[in-house]
């Protein structure tokens, strides 16, 4: 009997042990996922003095600054590549009708991929990225390569369209994050890198200075969008979004968003979210899921020459409430019309844009104080924030794609474009994006069309028009995507000149000629 005991004990005992290795192997391999609830949250690197004070940078040679400056920075950037649902975003941007678009529905795949950065901002896999950079995504599909080429899966903790931030998470633990600086003490003219993915070279470092602060250039669609970018001349491309920002310290004080150009690359104007603005974004983000930003209930506008003399203002400066909502912190607090706002907690302000940076950075229910003129007097206005009141009509609209047959249709569809009948090569140097469409009569011949012409590109000045059919490369047939990318990249490599001859969508043809 006890040689029975012992010999089922030793049975149980091998039993908890086979269970207990079978889920420390789960945990290993991140099978498991976890709510938010669940998450443990490492505290954000914050950053209130630098690594060096100006006299040490002074005694260091540039070369050294920047060197150590990537070399820290580097493994704290990711390489983020995203599976987009194309029907989604057409649907976003207000398109979708077959009347409208149904020429160009023939090429368009369901889904495509679109690569961007992101900047580790704790050891346990939280990611800061831009909004645009995982927008529309598909389900499980997000992932994140580190710079030692670990690959991820990611998902979306949340994401701020106004900002154009998002927060992603990965199963991981062990990471070096990023050292946030705070970018209210960036100056114009100082050292800065940009780190980042560009056109998928990873991990790509570039230099430059900063130019200006606080620019509002229009890019954000969304109503309450807050653009009060750190403006910088180091190269910043497509792949670059959401990127680090960094001064020579290695301190992130910005997340690369966007570009000024006409060509579609870099032109030497570039734009980042201000590491504070983006902090909070991430922590209100990470704790709540969501930004809980407070709203004074005004509109605005920045002082001018001409308002400051309609007010009888003595000097041009602050921002003027030109509106004020009905039962909103702004009213509460006693706030007219043509009242002008000097500062918040004693930062001064004169833009529009950098008052709403400023208030963003607070949450319903805290108190600004607010140095007000008004009519020739200036006093001190304590204001509560409120939260902002979504109707229904403002309730963002997201597409799941929960039906199973609908996973299945995206899950069936195959990688390469021939098997599916359509195929699209990008040619950057020359400014246009070619797509074939497979013929009826021979599935292997496709009819070449210009998906896209780049604008002020070198075929954009020749004249040629998306849409256009492309019929011959240097005297060849064109109705091979391979052939023709054969024949352009042997051109130009040779530095002699590309013949195309094309047929408009009004049927005249026309011959142009590329180098």
């Amino acid at each position: 009997m006890k040689i029975r005991d012992k010999i089922l004990s030793g049975i149980l005992l091998l039993l908890i042990g086979i269970m207990f290795g079978m889920i420390l192997m789960l945990f290993r391999q991140g099978s498991f996922s976890f709510d938010m609830a669940e998450v443990r949250i490492t505290e954000v690197n914050r950053s209130d003095m630098p690594f060096w004070s100006n006299e040490d940078l002074e005694k260091i040679d540039d070369r050294f600054v920047f060197r150590n400056a990537a070399k820290n920075v580097t493994p704290t950037v990711v390489y983020i590549e995203t599976v987009i649902s194309n029907r989604s975003r057409e649907m976003r941007n207000g398109g979708g009708g077959e009347d409208e678009n149904g020429f160009w529905d023939r090429f368009m795949p369901p889904r495509a991929r679109t690569v961007g950065s992101g900047v580790i901002i704790t050891s346990d896999g939280y990611i800061l990225t831009n909004n645009h950079v995982i927008e529309d995504a598909l389900r499980d599909g997000i992932s994140v390569t580190l710079d030692d080429k670990r690959t991820f899966d990611a998902r979306v903790v949340g994401r701020d369209p106004s900002t154009d931030l998002a927060v992603l998470k990965i199963d991981v633990t062990g990471l070096q994050p990023a050292i946030i600086g705070n970018s209210d003490r960036v100056e114009v003219g100082e050292w800065v890198l940009a780190i980042g993915n560009p056109f998928r070279l990873r991990s790509t470092v570039t230099a430059g200075i900063v130019g200006a602060l606080s620019r509002d250039v229009q890019i954000i669609n969304d109503e309450y969008r807050i653009e009060s970018f750190i403006q910088t001349d180091a190269a910043i491309n497509r792949g670059n979004s959401g990127g680090a920002l960094v001064n020579t310290s290695g301190e992130l004080i910005g997340i690369n968003t966007a570009i000024a150009t006409q060509s579609g690359t870099y032109q030497g104007y570039g734009f980042a979210v201000p590491s504070n603005l983006a902090l909070k974004v991430a922590s209100d983000i990470i704790e709540y899921g969501e930004v809980k930003r407070g709203m004074m209930g005004v509109g605005i506008q920045t002082v001018d020459d001409r308002t400051a003399r309609r007010i009888n203002l003595d000097r041009i400066e602050g921002v003027l409430i030109n509106g004020i909502g009905r039962n909103s912190a702004a009213s509460e607090a006693d706030l007219r019309p043509d009242d002008v706002i000097l500062a918040i907690n004693g930062d001064r302000v004169n833009e529009s844009n950098s008052l709403q940076e400023k208030v963003a950075m607070f949450r319903p229910g805290d108190v600004i104080e607010l140095k007000i003129w008004r009519r020739g007097q200036t006093f001190l206005q304590p204001l509560t924030l409120k939260e902002r009141e979504v109707t229904i009509a403002e309730a963002p609209i997201i597409e799941q794609f929960d039906s199973e047959d609908e996973l299945q249709y995206f899950d069936e569809i195959p990688e390469n474009g021939r098997e599916r009948g359509i195929e699209q090569k990008d040619f950057e140097e020359l400014g246009f994006t070619l797509r074939g469409l497979a013929t009826p009569e021979n599935p292997l011949k496709f009819n070449i069309y210009f998906f896209r012409v780049q604008s002020y590109s070198q075929a954009w000045n020749r004249g040629i028009k998306e849409g256009s059919e492309l019929l011959e490369v240097n005297g060849k047939e064109a109705d091979d995507l391979m052939v023709i990318e054969n024949e352009i990249t042997t051109s130009l490599k040779n530095k002699t000149p590309i013949d195309l001859k094309v047929r408009t969508e009004s049927g005249s043809i026309g011959h142009f000629k590329l180098q």
